[in-house]
C-alpha cells in the first residue's frame, strides 16, 4: 500500500494482496514508513478505501487485520464516506456487531443497488472456435466451454485468457465445475478431472458406468451425475468408482444442485423436483409446479434462506422452500424457455434469470417480482458473433421499461442466454455462440 497527497487529502492505493506481489514499505512525507503511522491516521487512510480494498489490506499483516476488524473509528469514518448505502437492512445495532459482518452487509447492499439502478456496460469477446454454452465463475475466474472439447479459463476482471484444458474424449463436454485445485468435467459417459496446478494430469472414469449424463455437480470428493434414465449416480472422484445410484425420477434428470448438508436436488423433464440424501441415497420427497407441468432446465440453491430456484421450459421461474416442500412463489417471467437462474452465494435478495429470449432479468428472491430487465443496446446493426478474436469489445446496455415490447428489439441484440454466473457487481453470460459476455454493474453515487 502507498499513500500519496492528492487535492489536500490522503488517498490509499491497495497494491499488496493481488497477483502474488509483496507489500512494500513506502515512505510517507519526509522519510517515515507507513508502518510508523499512528492508529488514528491509519484508520483515516483505511476509511478512504472501499470494502474490497479493506479486505485485501486485512490480509497484509496481523496488526492491520486487527485494526480493520476491531476499530470503531475506522468503521465510523468509513460509514460517513458511504452515506448512500444507509438502508433498512443496515441498522444502528450494527455498532455492536463485528466489522467483518458490517462490511459484508455493505457489500451486499452495494451489489443489490448496482444490479437495480447502477450503470451497466458489457465486455464481450470471442473465446472459442465453436459455440460456448456453459460458464462458471469463482474467485475472480471464469471457466467457459461446452460446445467443443476445450475449457478455457479467463480473468473476470480483465477478461484475459489464462489457461485451457482439453478433453481426451471424442464426445463434447456436457457440464463442468471447478475449484482452486481442479476442474471436473462431464461428457455423455465419462467424468474427467484436470489438475489446475503442477503436473497436468487427466483422470477418466471407466466407460459404460452411466447412461448419457445430462448434468453434473460436485462436492469434493464426489461428483453427482444426473442421467437420462432418471437416476443420479454418485462418483468418488479419486477411486473412479460409482458409490451410489439414486432413483430420482421416471424421466431424465435435466438439472442438479447440492446443499451444504448433503442433499441433492434434481429437476426433471416432467416439471417436478426430487430431493434425496446424498450420503444414504434415500429419496426424501418431491415438489411440483402448480402452474407449469413442463420441464425444469436449471436449479440454484440458497443455503441462507433454504430456498431453491428453478427455471422451466414454459418461461416460469419457481421458488420452493426445501424445509416445507412448498412453493414460495411461481412467476412467468419470460414467454420462452428459461435456461439459467443464479445468485451470489450469500445474497438473499437478488436473483438473475435468463433464457431463450435473450433478456437478462433481475428478480426479487422473496417475491419473484421482476425488478430490472436488460438487453444490449443498438450497435449499428452488426451481429455480435461477427468477432473472431479474443479482443474485448465494450457494448452498451439498456434497461427495459415494463411496457417495452420485446418484438421491436432485434434478435441480434438479445441472443439467447444459455448460461449465467453471478459475481459481485458482475454477471457472466454465454449465448450458444462463440462469444462470452461480462455485464459489469456500477453504482451511481
Amino acid at each position: 500500500m502507498e499513500v500519496t497527497a492528492s487535492s489536500g487529502r490522503h488517498r490509499a492505493v491497495a497494491a499488496g494482496s493481488g497477483g502474488g506481489r509483496k507489500r512494500k514499505s513506502v515512505d510517507v512525507g519526509s522519510g517515515g514508513s507507513i508502518l510508523s503511522l499512528g492508529t488514528d491516521l491509519l484508520c483515516r487512510v483505511f476509511a478512504l478505501l472501499d470494502h474490497f480494498d479493506l479486505v485485501r489490506c486485512s490480509v497484509i499483516c496481523k496488526s492491520w487485520n486487527n485494526l480493520i476488524y476491531t476499530s470503531s473509528l475506522m468503521r465510523d469514518l468509513y460509514h460517513k464516506r458511504k452515506p448512500h448505502l444507509k438502508c433498512a437492512s443496515i441498522k444502528s445495532d450494527m455498532l455492536e456487531t463485528s466489522v467483518k459482518i458490517y462490511l459484508e452487509k455493505i457489500a451486499m447492499e452495494e451489489h443489490k443497488l448496482s444490479l437495480l439502478r447502477g450503470s451497466v456496460k458489457l465486455d464481450q469477446w470471442s473465446g472459442h472456435h465453436a459455440r460456448v454454452n456453459v460458464c462458471r465463475m469463482k474467485r475472480g475466474l471464469i471457466l467457459t466451454g461446452g460446445g467443443d472439447k476445450v475449457l478455457r479459463l479467463w480473468s473476470a476482471e480483465s477478461c484475459n485468457y489464462l489457461d485451457e484444458y482439453v478433453s481426451p474424449e471424442m464426445n463434447q463436454l456436457v457440464d463442468y465445475d471447478f475449484d482452486e485445485n481442479k476442474i471436473v468435467g462431464l461428457t455423455s459417459s465419462r467424468i474427467c478431472i484436470w489438475r489446475r496446478h503442477g503436473q497436468r494430469g487427466i483422470f477418466q472414469s471407466c466407460e459404460g458406468i452411466f447412461t448419457r449424463g445430462l448434468c453434473m455437480r460436485y462436492i469434493d470428493p464426489e461428483a453427482v451425475i444426473g442421467c437420462e434414465d432418471g437416476r443420479v449416480r454418485v462418483f468418488d472422484m479419486y477411486s473412479g468408482r460409482c458409490s451410489r445410484i439414486i432413483r430420482m425420477h421416471s424421466g431424465p434428470v435435466t438439472c442438479l444442485t447440492l446443499t451444504d448438508d448433503q442433499l441433492v436436488l434434481g429437476g426433471s423433464t416432467f416439471g417436478n423436483m426430487a430431493i434425496a440424501d446424498l450420503s444414504s441415497g434415500k429419496r426424501m420427497g418431491s415438489v411440483t409446479s402448480c402452474f407449469s407441468p413442463t420441464g425444469l432446465k436449471c436449479l440454484s440453491f440458497n443455503m441462507h434462506s433454504y430456498s431453491v430456484f428453478a427455471g422451466s421450459t414454459s418461461g416460469y421461474a419457481h421458488c420452493w422452500d426445501i424445509r416445507t416442500l412448498r412453493p414460495v412463489w411461481e412467476t412467468r417471467v419470460s414467454p420462452n424457455v428459461i435456461y439459467a437462474v443464479h445468485h451470489l452465494s450469500n445474497d438473499t435478495s437478488m436473483l438473475a434469470v435468463s433464457g431463450i429470449d435473450g433478456v437478462l432479468r433481475i428478480l426479487n428472491q422473496s417475491t419473484g417480482k421482476i425488478l430490472s430487465s436488460l438487453v444490449i443496446d443498438a450497435i449499428e446493426g452488426v451481429p455480435l458473433s461477427s468477432k473472431n478474436s479474443h479482443e474485448v469489445v465494450q457494448k452498451k446496455v439498456r434497461r427495459l421499461q415494463d411496457t417495452t415490447c420485446l418484438d421491436i428489439i432485434p434478435r441480434y441484440l438479445r441472443p439467447p442466454i444459455t448460461c449465467l454466473a453471478v459475481g459481485m457487481n458482475k454477471i457472466v453470460t454465454t449465448h450458444n455462440e462463440k462469444f462470452i459476455g461480462v455485464w459489469r454493474f456500477r453504482m451511481n453515487n
